[in-house]
């Protein structure tokens, strides 16, 4: 009988390209917890919705009452926790709802998994994970050299990392308090399809296409590495299927790039496959190229300078290793937000791509 995993989060970002992933590489039925927040995909909730091997319900994560429920009813063999608050510049807006999500959220899955493995008879229990998906910014900023490591001492410097940071602590706290078989991995920035507009690639790909300006925070020489969705995606389901218990797994792509590298690399692949030429929106704005469209602007609040994550321990001991190439991805990822600009722009009503995190000053 095929296995249930439980995805958290799945109408998100990432979640949904876990979704897709799992479903394309096992047998396994998904049963996805999302709560359906403005950073739920339309696109993934009704693929979802039409999908029969997923179930799709709706409800907090933070509700202990209702996840001890769907613990009981769909005993799942894997817990996968992404359901999360993410965007940076939000937790400097309102840093309330990422304490309740990202740490009372994992909080109270972390006791229901416990409580549901204690019903479990120990062959089960042997085989039962909960594998809780975060994010490199809990390690802080780096400076010009060097990367994140496993043992990388934690020092976040924004609510959302910090929040981040706090769950990744409760799950280790689980695992050596109650033998609860979890495991942490820990991602660099990630780009792909189904990303919700207000992250850097796709608010620029949009931006750029409608004309608006493209701001780059500070003098833009932060660094991210970039990793896409895809790669990730496989990483979370192979450390699921071969991760040791207790570890964290960084996962990277070692494709380090300044944010004004970004966005000019964004500009040169829009000129290629809707020239700014052949686009009256380009010509309203009054500028003659994509990259006529950069300002910059004053910094993020506590903007880290530099992430890199060393992802040697996930590569050595699983054999994982990213598989998209940084200009062939970016160029798919503008013709998927191209193809669905129509859509996504009538599904974030509320949301007119404005700056957000302006309220620290």
């Amino acid at each position: 009988m095929p296995e249930t995993f439980l995805i958290t989060g799945g109408a998100g970002f990432i979640g949904s390209n876990l979704v897709r992933h799992v479903l394309a590489h096992s047998d396994c039925h998904v049963v996805v917890l999302d709560k359906l927040t403005y950073a739920a995909n339309p696109l993934s909730v009704e693929e979802m919705r039409r999908e029969p091997r997923v179930t799709l319900v709706v409800e907090d994560i933070a509700n202990a009452s209702a996840v001890s429920e769907l613990f009981a009813t769909y005993k799942p063999a894997a817990v996968l926790n992404l359901a999360a608050e993410t965007h940076v510049d939000r937790s400097i807006d309102g840093p309330g709802a990422f304490i309740d999500t990202n740490i009372r959220g994992t909080f109270v899955l972390l006791e229901a998994a416990r409580a549901f493995a204690g019903t479990l008879p120990a062959e089960r229990t042997s085989r039962f994970r909960f594998l809780h998906v975060s994010t490199d910014e809990v390690y802080g900023s780096l400076g010009a050299d060097g990367q994140f490591q496993e043992e990388t001492a934690y020092a976040p410097n924004s609510p959302y990392a910090a929040s981040k940071a706090g769950a990744d602590h409760l799950v280790r706290a689980y695992f050596h308090t109650y033998a609860l078989p979890t495991i942490i991995t820990n991602c660099s920035n990630n780009y792909g399809p189904f990303q919700h507009p207000e992250k850097l690639i796709p608010l620029t790909i949009l931006n750029a296409l409608d004309g608006r300006r493209l701001p780059i925070y500070g003098d833009g020489g932060n660094v991210r590495d970039w990793l896409h969705v895809e790669d990730h995606c496989a990483a979370i389901h192979q450390v699921l299927l071969e991760g040791r218990v207790g570890q964290h797994y960084n996962v990277g792509a070692d494709n380090e790039r300044t944010n004004v590298s970004i966005v000019d690399t964004i500009c040169d692949t829009l000129e290629d496959i809707a020239p700014a030429a052949s686009n009256p929106s380009i010509a309203r704005a009054g500028v003659r190229t994509y990259r006529d469209l950069k300002p910059f602007v004053a910094d993020r609040p506590g903007h880290d300078r530099r992430y890199a994550v060393d992802a040697s321990k996930l590569r050595g001991e699983l054999g994982w290793a990213p598989r998209r190439g940084f200009e062939d991805g970016l160029r798919d990822t503008a013709l998927w937000y191209l193809r669905h600009r129509e859509s996504l722009q009538a599904a974030n009503v509320g949301y007119d791509r404005e700056r957000l995190g302006l309220s620290a000053k």
